[in-house]
């Protein structure tokens, strides 16, 4: 039997007075733990955390609570490398990565994901298990029409006992939904891989999705072990063309219909979102799905803002990211100047995260306001006083700012170079000098009340 602390997070924040991880997690956040409370009560709010893992960090994700970062890693079936994803998932943990997803298809599988959770310490992970039942159960049984319905579940429940903590789950995609995008005049009918295999499995039996079919035993699976589900979306738009369609729409609206059903029964649930999305739709996008939900996390990988942007798409990514989170999404999906032309190397993938982090931060500080404002201010005072210790320390990225910082002799002025003698901050400083110092400590004495003193 597993003890209190196990419980059910919903059905604890319901039942509970006092939830410890949900203390901890409004002190993180520095929100008002009722609140907090009545939130992941309702599934506006999760906590992704396998009871099989004990030492797992909280990172809450939802509502009112500051927008996290996923990273993704994986082998791919062409080249395997798994040292290669160990090292990327180094770099995730370094630079500040939230959660991280193991989406490999090549090498062993079980192996592969057992030594990602181990390398993520703590971070909670994420799997697609539609991929290895895909994968595995072609060997196994011989042929796509042969997997059994069955052997979907299997291999999720596979993932839990191995400590996954939440897992991307293609149920929203009826058989109805995906024989008819195939057949449509949609310019790409569907670009999720876990999608693909789905509807390549429901072409070739006849038979209806095997997780929407059997969704029933889907939430006692995850009940059990309180991970969390994320409803994939399997017709997300994979370029800007298809946005917002009736197979988007359609299945948005499938999903929200399972997300209900799931926090009815007490399992965490969160909603994938969109891929390829014109900037004027963004914020539509995600009032919709909020709207459908009843405002259960918004998971969104980009959105993309236009397709051209090859080879920088974690740029294009990170502008759709930043919208969609002011907008009200909760987690965002990076991606890496890789995306559309291969497997990313160590590089790209903290070229991409730095790109979501800085995202998700320019969406928090429309979103939350003065609470996430306090970093800003910080090294807002510290660049007035050319105090570059301090803005080198608030830095995404420290070594690179240190390193472009030390460009051309930069180390050894109290300017940077780019001005030099002419910094304006060196021009103007016997005339403003007196005043400025007066309004840099009103401005931190006005945030002081923010929690700055906690920083």
């Amino acid at each position: 039997m597993r003890g209190v602390e196990y419980l059910a997070l919903i059905r604890h924040a319901r039942s509970s007075s006092y939830v410890e991880e949900l203390v901890e997690v409004a002190k993180l956040e520095q929100v008002d733990y009722e609140m907090l409370k009545r939130r992941v009560a309702s599934g506006k709010a999760v906590i992704p955390r396998n009871t099989k893992k004990r030492k797992a960090r909280l990172v809450a994700i939802g509502e009112g609570l500051t927008t996290k970062v996923n990273v993704n890693v994986g082998t791919s079936g062409v080249y395997v490398n798994p040292q290669l994803e160990l090292e990327k998932v180094k770099v995730a943990v370094k630079y500040g990565a939230d959660t991280v997803m193991d989406l490999s298809t090549g090498g062993d599988l079980d192996e592969i994901r057992r030594s990602i959770i181990e390398a993520c310490e703590g971070l909670p992970l994420g799997t697609v298990p539609t991929y290895q039942a895909w994968i595995t159960g072609v060997k196994k049984y011989g042929s796509v029409a042969s997997i059994p319905r069955d052997w979907f579940i299997e291999v999720i429940e596979r993932h839990l006992r191995d400590g996954v903590d939440f897992m991307t789950i293609h149920a929203a995609i009826t058989r109805d939904l995906g024989l008819r995008a195939l057949s449509s005049q949609r310019l790409m009918p569907i670009v999720s891989r876990g999608g693909s295999m789905i509807a390549a499995w429901m072409a070739e039996t006849g038979e209806e999705n095997p997780y929407y079919s059997q969704w029933d035993y889907v939430l006692e699976l995850f009940s059990e072990y309180d991970a969390v589900i994320s409803l994939g979306d399997a017709l997300r738009p994979g370029c800007t063309v298809d946005a917002h369609d009736e197979f988007q729409l359609g299945e948005l609206a499938v999903n929200a219909k399972l997300a209900k059903v799931a926090v009815e029964r007490g399992v965490q649930v969160m909603i994938e979102g969109p891929g390829h999305m014109t900037l004027d739709k963004i914020i539509a996008d995600v009032k919709i799905m909020k709207s459908l939900s009843r405002g259960v996390p918004y998971y969104v990988l980009g959105p993309l803002v236009t397709d051209t942007a090859i080879g920088y798409d974690h740029i294009a990514s990170a502008i759709g990211a930043a919208l969609a989170a002011a907008a009200g999404a909760d987690l965002i999906c990076y991606l890496t100047p890789a995306e559309h032309l291969g497997l990313p190397t160590i590089e790209q993938v903290k070229e991409g995260l730095i790109a979501a982090k800085i995202a998700a931060h320019a969406g928090d500080l429309v979103k939350l306001g003065k609470r996430a404002a306090l970093s800003d201010v910080l090294v807002s005072v510290a660049r007035a006083k050319l105090d570059w210790e301090t803005q080198l320390k608030y830095a995404l990225d420290p070594e690179r700012a240190e390193s472009i910082r030390q460009q051309f002799g930069g180390a050894a002025l109290r300017s940077c170079t780019m001005c030099g003698q002419y910094c304006v901050f060196l021009l103007l400083e016997k005339y403003t000098s007196s005043r400025r110092e007066r309004s840099l400590n009103e401005l931190l004495e006005k945030y002081r009340g923010g929690g700055l003193e906690l920083l």
